[in-house]
């Protein structure tokens, strides 16, 4: 270990003993993705958060991340730990401190053993690698997220190999499509009010106003024309490779868009029976096809965050029972 590292250590179990506060800033960790991302900068918010900003060739330009460690962290500088990933859904200003911000995820997970990793997805990144014609690489969301972060916050902060997954709106599609397509990766993928079959009636058309709503307005540079560039829609269509997800622990909740318990009097929305029916077309296949699945529609609520915080929390049990904690 180096004497730099081994220095911010040391500040961090003073940190975690006394209670005080730590600088705002550190030297970043040495550890480099295989591609040769890195950590350009290392800003400690407090004993337990850090942000980290990572030169990204997938993304093209820097990507932020802020990490929750757990409260063992720092005394236990041998050790790794358990890593749920959280992904932020479309158009949200605050980007990778969404879950931090607007949920009590640091609260809760205080007295769990898991590292939580919640990166930027974009205003509306879609968790994929864009076609863009063909004429570029980048941006490439799935590398940033599952090779990049991955092997940084492995080879820099201790993050184990017994991972999941969640997320919210697009994040829940993201959740899904990143434990199909790297197979094994992640032991439980968790869909709150997501977007599980992006080739549902009507979705296609709901993510072309997600990108619009988000400054994209020709969608074809995501994945190209739904029917004439098909193909390549399935290719990344959870609902089209159920299979894959055999094995994996499946988390899918939703509500209908109606006023709930945890919204305003007279609330709805457009966005939630939009998901509802994604969603459930995805859980009836899996039905289907005898591949288990916890299922939580819940009826009555918004595609809002009160919901998806609930959900988390119900959810913790599947995501807990792949992290082994």
């Amino acid at each position: 270990m180096n004497r730099t590292r081994w220095w911010g250590l040391l500040v961090l179990s003073l940190v975690a003993l006394l209670g005080t506060s730590i600088p705002a800033s550190a030297a970043p960790t040495p550890a480099t993705a295989d591609n040769g991302a890195k950590v350009v900068e290392e800003t400690w918010l407090d004993a337990r958060t850090v942000d980290l900003k990572i030169n990204s060739p997938a993304l093209g330009t820097t990507g932020m991340v802020r990490l929750l460690v757990p409260a063992g962290w720092a005394a236990q500088p041998a050790r790794t730990w358990p890593t749920l990933y959280l992904l932020h859904g479309c158009c949200e200003p605050v980007d990778y401190r969404s879950w931090d911000q607007f949920t009590d995820v640091k609260a809760f997970t205080a007295d769990k053993d898991a590292l939580i990793v919640m990166p930027t997805g974009g205003p509306a990144g879609m968790y994929t690698k864009w076609w863009n014609f063909g004429l570029k690489s980048t941006p490439d969301w799935d590398t940033f997220h599952t090779l990049e972060v991955r092997q940084i916050v492995e080879r820099g902060y201790r993050a184990g190999t017994r991972r999941a997954i969640a997320g919210l709106s697009i994040g829940g599609y993201g959740a899904l499509a990143y434990a199909y397509k790297h197979k094994g990766m992640f032991g439980a993928a968790a869909s709150y009010s997501g977007v599980p079959n992006t080739l549902y009636q009507g979705t296609p058309l709901f993510i072309q106003g997600i990108l619009a709503r988000a400054g994209v307005f020709n969608y074809l540079e995501l994945w190209g024309d739904s029917w004439g560039m098909r193909p390549l829609w399935s290719a990344n269509n959870p609902y089209d490779h159920i299979d894959d997800l055999r094995g994996t622990a499946l988390y899918i909740s939703c509500g209908n868009g109606q006023t709930g318990p945890l919204d305003p009097p007279g609330q709805s929305d457009i966005f939630e029976p939009s998901a509802l029916g994604t969603s459930v077309s995805f859980t009836d296949r899996l039905k289907l096809k005898g591949i288990p699945v916890t299922v939580d529609y819940y009826g009555p609520g918004t595609h809002s965050w009160p919901y998806w915080q609930r959900a988390l929390r119900n959810s913790w049990p599947v995501l807990a029972g792949a992290l082994g904690i």
